[in-house]
This record gives structure tokens, sequence and C-alpha cells, in this order.
């Protein structure tokens, strides 16, 4: 929560759940990029140091030939409507809980 700027009261009591969403995939967005940044960094210096023909002899002709990302390999698939369904349950049971206390 720190790392995104929230504190736990915040974060926790304060933002809706479609708030809390966005944010987190804001957050995931953004760490991607970094990450991204750094592996066409990291090409570029091997680039440099090695040389082009030392980079094919390596088998490496671009920068996602250095490492593959999760979120590269494979799409992710949207929760199916019954999963959603269940979220809902769990957010709804949490709201009562919380209103009791």
């Amino acid at each position: 929560m720190g790392e995104i700027g929230y504190n736990r009261q915040e974060f926790l009591y304060d933002l809706q759940f479609w708030e809390i969403a966005l944010i987190i995939r804001g957050y995931n967005r953004r760490q991607r990029d970094l990450w991204s940044a750094s592996r066409w960094s990291t090409y570029n210096v091997m680039l440099a140091q090695i040389g082009s023909s030392g980079m094919r002899d390596a088998g490496i002709h671009k920068p996602t030939d250095l490492i593959k990302f999760p979120w590269e390999k494979e799409k992710a698939e949207l929760p199916t409507e019954d999963e959603m369904d269940d979220i809902r349950r769990d957010i709804e049971a949490f709201k009562k809980k919380r209103s009791k206390q």
C-alpha cells in the first residue's frame, strides 16, 4: 500500500473496490514499463560492449530475446461471470462485516 502512496486505512476503508482495481492496474502498468525500459537499456549496453555480430552469435536479435516477461508470454483471461459473482459476494460480506465493527 505504501508503494502506491496510500496508507492502510485509506486503502482498505476509504476507497471503493473499483478505485482499488484501477490503482492496482495503473501501478502494474507502471512497473511493466520500468521493466521493459530496463530490458531495452540492457540490450543497448550489451550491443555496445559485444557488437551486433556478438549479439547474433549469442542468439540475441532483439530485446525480447534477453528475457520474456510473464505478461508477454500469455494473455490473461478475464474472470468468468461465476467468478465475478463470487467476488461480488465476498465484497458484500466484507462490507457487512465492516459495518458491524
